[in-house]
């Protein structure tokens, strides 16, 4: 094999003004890659020749066939434009090829001479990973620049060092997310690489640092890698998730964060149907769905499906704690009134469901509406919904488990006339829509009618039923599941617990 370098390197050095970019114009067309010409290498430069390359302080000469195998490329344009310049000086050996320098680190280009030759090169750590990266576009090697692009990512959290195959980061479920929106340079296509990047009169490309977040736990992000990875995460107790779902929201994995989120699904024999209990703060609306039952005209039972992971909705029950609900029996029938922020989240549901059942946001006239700043003026509360009151009718009956002041409570239900003619009874999945108007205690003592309990923690399903004196045809009641309440401020008290016990 005959080698070709220059008699003066130093003085025959060329160093390239700008970031190199391949002209089509001057290059040979390369066949499309196949099962039978994968192996081939292209005679783009004459394979049989050695051509000098200094990068930085070392010289590497490398072949045609290794500098064409990968091409076509910032060397290939080069070199071949020098064979035509000596061909056109009457040099048909090209004894006067020049050395081409340039100006890089030459330990990165030992793995990209590798590379050239035929050997797999990996990168080893993210600073490897990223020179490698950055290189691969500077001398514009369409090969390795696609293997890259497919090679593992190297992210350092918490000042740990995860290597992560880049699908992990691309679900549907989880995608985008802080990385890829972060980190965009290592998720772009090869085709666009630099994103927004102007390449015109620039030297080098951009100096880029491996991807990092030193302020989050690198414990909790590997637990959260393998349950993106499909292994199980045993969750030690209610910190641990929180701690879970906090990095969860922080890197952007909304598919995750469904998972991790409280929640218990069970198959309901006596109603026959799949159940799935969620706190009110981690509905999300796009989950929410009507099951249409029963004889009456839009009456059915509200549903829910985790978005990103249920492929099928359950019967919601609603939990509700806090302290946030307050049950007032007026004339012996209930309704809950609610506080805080949970006054405004019942809301906003209310409004959900109203537009799930194709209702109007609100049954205020368009004109008093619009004299009082419009729809966003108005206070989130479920008076200002037409599937309720601001007091909503609750549905309390012998099914439902109620802890009432640390004792055992059972509900009598009564069916009182008046009431009847506000509800009008329904038998949706076998529900009682008649209104208690006594309670007894465990030990027998009966409960005055009219009377209010604050409400500790409660568990809710969500029934629509017909409504004749409402604002709209419909109306939305809660139907008790389980409650623990109190009835007063010594219920309160007796219930409550010392600190640290």
């Amino acid at each position: 094999m005959e080698s070709v370098t220059s008699s003066d390197a130093g003085a025959s050095s060329v160093v390239p003004s700008v970031i190199p970019s391949v002209v089509p114009s001057v290059v040979p067309s390369v066949e499309p890659l196949s099962e039978s010409n994968v192996a081939r290498i292209p005679h783009i430069l004459p394979h049989e020749r050695v051509f000098p390359i200094q990068i930085g302080s070392e010289l590497f000469k490398l072949s045609g066939a290794s500098l064409s195998s990968d091409a076509p490329s910032y060397f290939s344009q080069y070199f071949l434009c020098q064979l035509r310049a000596a061909a056109e000086n009457g040099d048909e050996t090209g004894t006067s090829l020049r050395t081409l320098y340039i100006d890089r680190d030459p330990v990165i280009f030992r793995d990209i001479s590798l590379h050239l030759q035929g050997y797999h090169v990996s990168p080893r750590d993210g600073t490897h990973f990223v020179r490698l990266f950055s290189d691969a576009q500077f001398y514009s090697l369409p090969k390795l620049i696609s293997q890259l692009y497919e090679e593992s990512i190297f992210i350092s959290i918490g000042h740990r060092e995860f290597q992560i195959p880049r699908d992990i980061f691309t679900d549907p479920g989880n995608s985008p997310n802080y990385f890829s929106l972060g980190f965009a340079v290592f998720f772009t296509r090869p085709d666009d690489l630099f994103p927004g990047l102007e390449r015109e009169g620039l030297i080098r490309p951009p100096s880029i640092l491996p991807p990092s977040v030193p302020n989050r736990s690198a414990d909790t992000f590997a637990e959260l890698l393998s349950l993106l990875r499909g292994y199980p995460v045993h969750i030690r107790d209610e910190v641990h998730r929180q701690e879970l779902l906090r990095d969860a929201r922080y890197f952007h994995f909304k598919g995750l964060e469904q998972r991790l989120i409280p929640h218990a699904i069970s198959y309901n024999q006596a109603r026959r149907r799949e159940e799935i209990v969620l706190r009110l703060e981690n509905i999300q609306k796009s989950g929410i769905s009507v099951l249409h039952e029963g004889p009456e005209p839009g009456a059915g039972w509200v549903q829910y499906a985790r978005p990103y992971v249920d492929e099928k909705p359950a019967e919601l029950v609603l939990e509700i704690g806090g302290e946030t609900t307050k049950i007032h029996f007026i004339g012996g029938v209930p309704r809950a009134e609610f506080f805080k922020d949970t006054k405004a989240r019942v809301a906003k549901l209310f409004e959900v469901i109203a537009t799930k059942l194709n209702l109007p946001p609100t049954t205020q006239p368009l004109g008093l509406l619009m004299a009082s700043g419009g729809a966003g003026s108005q206070p989130p509360t479920p008076g200002n919904t037409p599937l309720s009151e601001d007091l909503v009718r609750v549905v309390l009956d012998p099914d439902t488990a109620i802890l009432l002041d640390g004792k055992e409570h059972i509900e009598e239900p009564v069916q009182n006339s008046a009431s009847a003619v506000d509800s009008p009874a329904s038998s949706i999945g076998g529900a009682i829509s008649t209104n208690p108007r006594k309670r007894r205690r465990t030990d027998g003592s009966i409960v005055p009618g009219d009377e209010e309990w604050t409400v500790m923690t409660g568990q809710w399903r969500l029934r629509i039923q017909g409504s004749r004196g409402g604002k709209s045809g419909v109306e939305c009641v809660l139907v008790a599941v389980k409650l623990d309440a109190v009835s007063s401020q010594l219920g309160r008290n007796t219930v409550r617990g010392f600190l640290g016990s």
